[in-house]
């Protein structure tokens, strides 16, 4: 086993495993060192992650905190696997970090009192990690997933790209708190006249039982609400091109990867942003204090040639509205 020393560019291909925190840094270098804990859903060698954590380092380079000199970071990747996030939550908290940043709500449930910084969490009042937005109170602040009424989108943009889909599958891990998603979904459906049926899976198995039954019969379309499904993408992904659903995602790297279209908040920015929080907790300051942010990006991403091989005509309007499209 070994801790992570790495330039930028290094980091960027880190396959991640068991690391502890060497014990010669901690004997040499007390009084400057300093560790993080970074614990993601998704596999070591995921494209989109190593993006992600390249922009968190970069962050923390700008801010003074170089890698091998005056910070370690303990990575676990959990691969999409819900006993993994468990049981990786555990060992990074054992570990004993200064502060903990993540996506992942486990983390969240396995300490009141090591500092952590959260991204991408749909909902952390109701989940109980933090006691407000404005003051969080707590051990754990960061940045939610995005505004509520942002979900209503969804089926009005799915509409648009597939009228004929009149039955709308939504699917979700309903161990993560996701009721504001559901009901803005639920609030614009009937205006579409479109029927919505609830897909609740935790893993791969339950996702392709999920999606190959409600597939069975016609005119369907598929939301995929944040619900940190993304480690399991590809397997979505294939899913919806294998039925011929027509699907929205909550993120642009789903359709990057070949999904239909996605709207949400930029994968990137809130890593960048969290880089500023853990540096000030590295500071001194306390997460009780740091006030919990919501995103300030979205984007429209569409794949044309997903459109096309689902035989489906973008409308012109929706194109034009688009931040990005992939041919």
């Amino acid at each position: 086993m070994h801790f992570d020393r790495l330039k930028r560019r290094e980091f960027i291909t880190l396959l991640g495993g068991a690391l502890t925190w060497p014990l010669a840094s901690r004997a040499q270098q007390r009084d400057r060192m300093r560790r993080i804990g970074v614990l993601m859903p998704a596999a070591a060698d995921d494209a989109e992650y190593q993006t992600r954590n390249a922009v968190f380092l970069q962050g923390l380079q700008e801010l003074g905190w170089t890698v091998g000199r005056n910070l370690e970071i303990a990575h676990r990747w959990a691969t999409g696997d819900p006993n993994k996030l468990r049981q990786y939550a555990t060992e990074l908290v054992a570990l004993a970090p200064d502060v903990i940043f993540t996506s992942v709500a486990a983390t969240l449930e396995q300490t009141r009192t090591v500092p952590t910084v959260f991204v991408n969490v749909v909902d952390p009042v109701s989940m109980g990690y933090v006691a407000s937005l404005a003051r969080p109170g707590g051990n754990a602040t960061g940045f939610t997933l995005f505004e509520f009424s942002l979900s209503g989108k969804w089926p009005e943009l799915l509409k648009q790209i597939a009228p004929g889909a009149t039955r709308i599958g939504v699917l979700r891990n309903p161990s993560i708190a996701s009721m504001g998603q559901i009901g803005a979904i639920q609030a614009v459906a009937p205006m579409l006249g479109v029927e919505l049926t609830p897909i609740d899976a935790r893993g791969i198995d339950e996702i392709e039982q999920g999606i190959t039954s409600f597939a069975r019969q016609p005119n369907g379309g598929l939301i995929v609400v944040a619900s940190q499904l993304a480690g399991n993408r590809k397997t979505i992904i294939a899913l919806a091109s294998q039925h011929r659903l027509p699907t929205i995602y909550p993120f642009s790297y789903y359709v990057r990867d070949g999904g239909l279209i996605s709207y949400g908040p930029s994968s990137t920015e809130q890593y960048r942003r969290a880089a500023g929080y853990v540096d000030r907790i590295l500071k001194g300051e306390k997460p009780a204090d740091l006030p919990v942010q919501h995103p300030t990006k979205y984007e429209l991403v569409i794949n044309l040639k997903t459109a096309k091989t689902l035989g489906l005509e973008v409308p012109p309007a929706l194109l034009a509205r688009a931040d990005e499209v992939i041919e």
